[in-house]
């Protein structure tokens, strides 16, 4: 599998539990200001478990087809 398309499912399934943490709230919500709340949380809970899937000791209990290519390699040139 690339790594293209190893970021695109860690993408997709980050995105997949924000969604279903806020839907509840988004559900119940009818117009725009009503569904902020719910946006909120889905940013949230996919930014909590992006930053979660960073982790090297979790990133050892993901199945194989979440791993990122080199774990150890610097995220970018600082």
């Amino acid at each position: 599998m690339s790594d293209s398309t190893r970021r695109t499912l860690r993408t997709a399934v980050q995105t997949v539990l924000g969604l279903l943490a806020a839907l509840p709230l988004l559900v119940d919500s009818g117009t725009l200001p009503a569904t902020l709340p719910g946006l909120a949380l889905a940013v949230t809970v996919s930014g909590t478990v992006t930053r979660l899937m960073a982790l090297p000791g979790i990133e050892r209990l993901l199945p194989g087809w979440l791993h990122r290519e080199t774990a150890d390699a610097p995220s970018g040139d600082r």
